[in-house]
């Protein structure tokens, strides 16, 4: 179960990093190179919380 654990704290990331971008949207005072600083780092998560669920899932023929 580590995988699964793994994959558990990058959602946890994941979410925060929504957080933080909201907060930067919500604050006019934050520049356009720090949003999408942030919105590169959710992405990366996103896509390797994919990568792992795809290699921890069992194969289906």
């Amino acid at each position: 179960m580590p995988l699964m654990n793994h994959v558990t704290e990058l959602e946890r990331k994941h979410q925060a990093l929504e957080r933080q971008i909201q907060d930067a949207l919500n604050h006019s005072s934050t520049d356009d190179m720090t949003l999408a600083e942030l919105k590169r780092k959710k992405l990366q998560l996103k896509d390797e919380i994919a990568r792992l669920k795809e290699v921890s899932a069992p194969a289906v023929h």
